[in-house]
């Protein structure tokens, strides 16, 4: 039966378009109204989507705000493209008696669309997608069926070759009787993204320096940090990924003068690529070697040393009809000493309670072995309360 569906959906999709501009036409032989009460119940989850422009282009549908009730629940999600537009990715789950219809479509937007032709474009998808619930009840009796000119496909050639470039700088001054501050940060980031692989380069650079005027004196706080991260990943399969990361940092908070680390990495995905929009299985495995240089000399009597480290990773990602929810597991240590290790839990989650009603939460634990980097000697009051640099800590969390 579903693949008889599929079929039938096929053949719409090659018509194009359903068109209900004829449902008030005085000509029409049945009572429109009454054949709108037997048309698909339709929820659509969509968190990006102009949901007014929906239901006022698509009419041939009745739209619930509770999923349970729906007979079409319409998930929509979104991802960057490597050109720099939207992949929306479709998915149609029937429901009740339409179990047995499921269907996913994509719409591809491009950075130069205006809001008003992304929308026009994906509400075009929805139509199609909705075409084989209709056909299956009486509302297809008032439904009309357009077939548009054909057009000739046109080879379109990315002049940037699938490079999106992103620029930023803020800065943030404030001052007052007995306060002053000044921090700027800047972003410079060039990613490329094809079926085939991901490249993502940035660069992140923060500057705070702050002035407090206490009994007379003046106390100054300067906190700086650089970072560049290089990812570069390889698609061999549907569920194998291999790659490397390679960083460049410095940060006074850290006590790091300079470092750089390289990592070869492997993952593999428990569900598959076309898969990905909607759920991810991925366990992550990486080693590698870092070195580091210190500004001041550490708990553990190094100036600069090299390190060798591995680590796994579980992350497991859902979009579904009734939220969305990320979890992670990470375990890493180093090699000269196994017991400087680090494990670290996370989840997110995200409950659709009712149509526009969510249940949000966040939390997130550290169990840490593995500061290497602490200066020696005991931090002083101004160093802690002015968060000048990192503390000595078994554990963190976060909620």
């Amino acid at each position: 039966m579903l693949k008889q569906n599929t079929v039938f959906f096929l053949c719409l999709v090659s018509i194009c378009l359903i068109s209900v501009s004829n449902l008030h036409s005085q000509e029409e032989s049945f009572d429109i109204e009454e054949l709108k009460k037997s048309a698909p119940k339709v929820f659509i989850d969509c968190d990006r989507c102009d949901i007014d422009y929906i239901r006022t282009e698509i009419t041939f549908v009745n739209y619930v705000w509770d999923r349970q009730e729906a007979d079409v629940h319409i998930l929509i999600t979104l991802q960057r493209t490597g050109s720099g537009g939207r992949e929306y990715t479709i998915a149609f789950i029937g429901q009740k008696d339409h179990e047995d219809l499921q269907n996913t479509l994509k719409y591809f937007s491009s950075p130069t669309d205006t809001d008003d032709e992304v929308r026009r474009g994906y509400v075009q998808t929805l139509k199609l997608g909705l075409a084989p619930y209709v056909a299956r009840t009486p509302m297809s009796q008032g439904v009309s069926l357009l077939i548009k000119e054909e057009v000739k496909p046109t080879a379109v050639e990315d002049k940037w070759n699938f490079w999106v470039f992103n620029v930023s700088l803020d800065s943030d001054i404030r001052g007052e009787e007995q306060r002053k501050s000044f921090g700027y940060s800047g972003n410079l980031s060039a990613n490329r993204v094809t079926l085939e692989s991901k490249l993502r380069m940035g660069l992140d650079i923060d500057y705070d320096k702050d002035e407090y005027e206490v009994e007379g004196e003046t106390i100054t706080s300067i906190s700086e940090s650089k970072d560049f991260d290089g990812l570069y990943v390889k698609s061999i399969s549907e569920h194998w990924s291999v790659g490397g990361w390679v960083s460049l940092a410095s940060s006074t908070y850290r006590n790091i003068d300079f470092s750089y680390s390289i990592y070869p990495a492997i993952e593999y995905n428990f569900f598959p690529y076309s898969q990905s929009t909607r759920r991810q299985l991925r366990a992550l495995y990486k080693i590698g070697y870092g070195h580091y240089r210190y500004m001041e000399e550490t708990v553990f009597g190094e100036t600069s040393e090299g390190l060798w480290d591995q680590s796994l990773s579980i992350t497991l990602e859902l979009n579904e009809r009734w939220g969305t929810a990320e979890f992670e597991l990470e375990g890493s240590h180093y090699f000269h000493d196994f017991s400087k290790n680090r494990l670290v839990v996370s989840g997110e989650l995200s409950l659709q309670i009712y149509k526009g009603l969510y249940f949000d939460l966040e939390a997130r634990y550290s169990a840490i072995h593995d500061q290497l980097n602490l200066p020696l000697g005991e931090a002083t009051l101004e160093e802690i309360l002015l968060r000048q640099r990192e503390l000595a800590s078994g554990y963190r969390y976060s909620f």
